[in-house]
């Protein structure tokens, strides 16, 4: 008959041997390395090129500690990792450029909002992320509320070739739309009173506010920006694995690790994974 050690002894290893099979059933799976023809349809080059434009949380900013952040770097950098491709960060200066890239298929990925004049040029995921559009007006600005912005002599700053600037234009009847080439020259324009407000999605418009003393952003929003992952046309076979990407990103927290790191702010109702 065993002795009371020994029995103590058999529980506490039986208890050992539980405890390192629930850590190991609880453990994430390292993602399979994707299929030879998934690669080459997604990364055609040998690597991931991925299109980002500085200052805007859901492409590529860089935080307070000098790191390169955003949506489109991290979910691009990861879908590499995933792909076991190099990753590349392709620069450009605005959002239109990025577009016209991979609409021209010199960069494999992005992320932006999936509008259905977008989609006739490029493939995109399922919604991802939803972000309210809103104005950001500057200190001692004239205008209170989105009520007011649609009006005689009210200039509204929208980024050149952006889809604020296709919706806006429809939707104005007497506001005057003032395109600009780059996030960083709206800043200068509000700054400088040539703008009474510049509308875009609510992501950047904080970014925006925090290097504007006493700017603000005007209550409410006139629309929404609905996120994905974008690639371009022609790439069907990659299509399902990239479709489960987009998924797995969104259960196992991915999608909001990079959200967190890049302080996206004004996103809203999540598409549920």
């Amino acid at each position: 008959m065993p002795s009371s050690f020994d029995l103590a002894r058999r529980r506490g290893l039986a208890a050992l041997a539980g405890a390192a099979l629930w850590l190991v059933g609880c453990a994430t799976p390292a993602p399979a390395v994707a299929p030879a023809p998934v690669r080459a349809a997604l990364a055609p080059t040998g690597k991931l090129r991925v299109g980002v434009y500085p200052g805007s949380p859901s492409s590529m900013v860089v935080d307070a500690s000098g790191r390169t952040v955003g949506v489109a770097y991290e979910l691009g950098r990861e879908m590499a990792r995933r792909l076991d491709v190099p990753f590349e960060p392709v620069l450009y200066r605005r959002l239109a450029d990025v577009v016209d890239a991979l609409k021209a298929g010199q960069v494999d990925f992005t992320f932006t909002n999936a509008s259905p004049a977008r989609a006739r040029d490029i493939d995109f995921t399922a919604t991802l992320l939803d972000v309210e559009l809103g104005y950001l007006a500057p200190a001692g600005g004239r205008l209170s509320s989105i009520a007011d912005v649609d009006q005689p002599g009210v200039r509204v700053g929208v980024s050149e070739g952006s889809s604020s600037q296709a919706t806006l234009s429809r939707q104005y009847r007497h506001a005057q739309l003032a395109p600009v080439p780059t996030l960083k020259a709206a800043s200068e324009a509000l700054a400088q009173g040539r703008l009474d407000v510049f509308a875009t999605n609510k992501g950047i418009l904080s970014e925006l506010a925090d290097g504007l003393p006493g700017a603000r952003l005007l209550a409410g929003r006139w629309g929404l920006e609905h996120m994905a992952i974008g690639v371009p046309k022609g790439r069907a076979a990659g299509l399902p694995w990239l479709n489960e990407f987009a998924l797995g990103v969104q259960r196992d927290g991915t999608l909001q690790a990079a959200i967190a790191r890049a302080g996206l702010r004004g996103s809203v109702a999540p598409a549920n994974p």
